[in-house]
């Protein structure tokens, strides 16, 4: 293991508390600020750098070939896609 894998790992486990505290309009710091919007956004850049540096490391067939980095980032997306949606169907606070 080297400084890149270590920060594979930080960032694609960062995205995920970022986007979601985002979508459910929850304040934390992020890079770009306090705001709904902005962790959103923080942790989709976060996401695009571990891939990003992923597939610099190692290359698209090793992406294929290592299913707990392939697992962990399939979760990801499919919050990504349907966190909005889930979040409108089971919020209990008409405020949010």
């Amino acid at each position: 293991m080297n400084i890149i894998d270590f920060i594979i790992g930080v960032t694609l486990m960062n995205a995920m508390p970022h986007y979601v505290l985002g979508v459910w309009k929850r304040r934390i710091l992020s890079a770009f600020g306090f705001g709904n919007m902005q962790n959103m956004l923080y942790g989709l850049l976060n996401f695009a750098i571990s891939i990003g540096l992923y597939l610099y490391q190692y290359g698209l067939g090793h992406l294929l070939s290592n299913g707990i980095y392939l697992g962990a980032a399939t979760m990801l997306i499919i919050y990504f896609v349907t966190s909005k949606v889930l979040f409108k169907v089971f919020n209990k606070n008409p405020n949010l």
